[in-house]
């Protein structure tokens, strides 16, 4: 399940009752954040396709016939793949550009699923996989960065919901054509995507702070006017931007100060967070739904029980933005690990019953899917935002700033 959230400016503006900023969405800020939003799609597309297709793959007349242990590494390569890409792409979002960095994904992501949908054998596949999660892996680092440092502060809660919108759009497309398209042409309609998001990309412009940083003043002022509008005085925020470049070059903590005393409980949160996030299931969940209910004889149809879970995915992306400040992130994350150890429970009794007793476990033939359903809401307002959230919370501004400029 990949999540994209941004966390809010580290760095604090001191401003006078009245003389706030009025939020201005401009049409250009928003065209920046859909651009981006359109390689979320992608993400979230890639991360589901091994639901809908893995299961045509055992069709008479496919070309590919994997078995057990090979539909579990055409799933498993994507995010290992996408680990290489994450440490990849720190570099590259500082050598040559934000922008540059997230346009260098469009072309490899279409050769990936074009790798997939010709594939006449398994490593085809392998390779289709590991070329798509290499990009997820930059993408997934470029996409908050690039709206964190071109939004404004007043709109970027607004806007910056857009990406993980889309990534669960994505999610949601691949589990509905997948139930009318087999893996090769639904490998094709992925290389589709790509492509307007390559297009709208072209359209927009580099950050400014990225611009500051390389000492290219004139080209950031044209970018901030670009995203602010040409009749928007830019100068007061032009001066943020460049002060605060400045701090943060002279802040920046070192790695070992990170482990100091007073950082090393946040760090250890963060990273304990983080860690039972992945190891929650979510992306065997989300990479397998298909198989899941395939195997638990759901009195559903797999694939309609898989697009009923990618509704509810989809909704629970704004259940998320509703609860995370009225019930604090501490109480969510107690009640979203209750509700996915429940629904895992059950699930796993469930099958334990079907495959090891013999009880007849056709009257609850919708278990499956009720379980399903629990799981993912609880996982979309607990466990899948809030460490994100927290880590920009916690952990001192001078290093979460770094990590994301």
């Amino acid at each position: 399940m990949v999540k994209i959230l941004m966390r809010a400016d580290t760095h604090i503006n001191i401003t006078l009752p009245g003389t706030e900023p009025k939020a201005k969405c401009t049409f250009t800020q928003v065209l920046a954040a859909l651009s981006v939003s359109l390689g979320s799609m992608i993400v979230g597309f890639a991360s589901a396709y091994t639901s809908p297709a893995l299961e045509s793959m055992d069709a008479a007349n496919s070309t590919v016939h994997p078995d057990m242990q090979e539909k579990s590494w055409i799933g498993s390569l994507m995010p290992l793949s996408a680990l290489l890409g994450g440490l990849a792409g720190g570099p590259l979002i500082e050598t040559i550009g934000r922008k540059t960095t997230i346009l260098a994904t469009a072309l490899p992501f279409v050769i990936s699923w074009l790798l997939i949908a010709l594939a006449v054998n398994v490593p085809m596949l392998y390779a289709g996989r590991v070329v798509a999660g290499f990009c997820v892996g930059m993408a997934s680092l470029c996409f908050p960065v690039y709206l964190g440092e071109t939004l404004q502060p007043e709109v970027r809660g607004m806007l910056g919901l857009l990406p993980t919108t889309f990534g669960n759009v994505g999610i949601l497309l691949c589990y509905s054509a997948g139930k009318y398209l087999d893996w090769s042409m639904l490998a094709i309609l992925g290389a589709c995507i790509p492509v307007p998001f390559l297009i709208c990309m072209l359209f927009i412009p580099e950050t400014p702070r990225w611009y500051f940083s390389k000492g290219k003043g004139e080209e950031a002022k044209k970018s901030l006017q670009w995203l602010r509008g040409k009749d928007t005085d830019i100068s007061h925020e032009l001066r943020e931007i460049e002060n605060s470049h400045t701090e943060s070059k002279k802040s920046t903590g070192s790695s070992f100060e990170l482990f100091s005393k007073s950082n090393i409980k946040p760090l250890l949160i963060s990273l304990g967070l983080m860690f039972f996030q992945q190891m929650s299931g979510i992306n065997a969940v989300v990479f397998y739904t298909v198989m899941i209910f395939e195997a638990a004889g759901s009195t559903l149809d797999g694939n309609t029980s898989t697009i009923i879970v990618g509704v509810v995915n989809f909704g629970s992306t704004f259940l998320a933005t509703m609860l995370i400040d009225r019930f604090g992130r501490k109480v969510l994350l107690y009640i979203s690990s209750v509700a996915m150890v429940l629904s895992l429970m059950v699930l796993g009794t469930f099958f334990y019953m079907k495959d090891h007793t013999d009880t007849d476990v056709a009257p609850y033939g919708l278990l499956p899917l009720v379980s399903s359903v629990v799981y993912v809401i609880g996982f979309s307002f607990g466990f899948g935002p809030i460490p994100w959230l927290m880590m920009g919370e916690i952990l001192p501004g001078k290093f979460t700033q770094t990590s994301l400029a």
